[in-house]
């Protein structure tokens, strides 16, 4: 299981280093790019072939993938809609921030 954990760290750092700056020359705030890059890997690890979630809840619940897969399809549109709309209504993840006092 640490070669997971491993490999989503690496994609955070590699994402916030290559990434960030191009974010931010269109205008995405860091915050909300953040936001966007732990989601994405959120949906990453539920998803096959890597889904090492799937495969842990698979072998938790003594089913095959299949059946697996088929149960959690409700809960990958739902993150689908979730990202969707956290990417391009930038008020979502950025409203307590700006509560708080921050500027984004």
């Amino acid at each position: 299981m640490k070669r997971f954990e491993n490999f989503s760290i690496v994609l955070i750092l590699i994402a916030a280093m290559i990434l960030l700056p191009v974010a931010k020359s269109i205008g995405i705030s860091a915050i909300q790019f953040g936001v966007m890059v732990i989601l994405n890997c959120g949906i990453g690890l539920l998803t096959p072939p890597v889904g090492s979630v799937l495969f842990i809840g698979s072998a938790v619940a003594k089913l095959p993938m299949e059946k697996v897969v088929k149960a959690t399809l409700p809960f990958y549109l739902c993150m689908l809609i979730t990202l969707l709309l956290l990417t391009f209504i930038p008020a979502i993840s950025l409203w307590l921030p700006m509560y708080f006092g921050y500027s984004v």
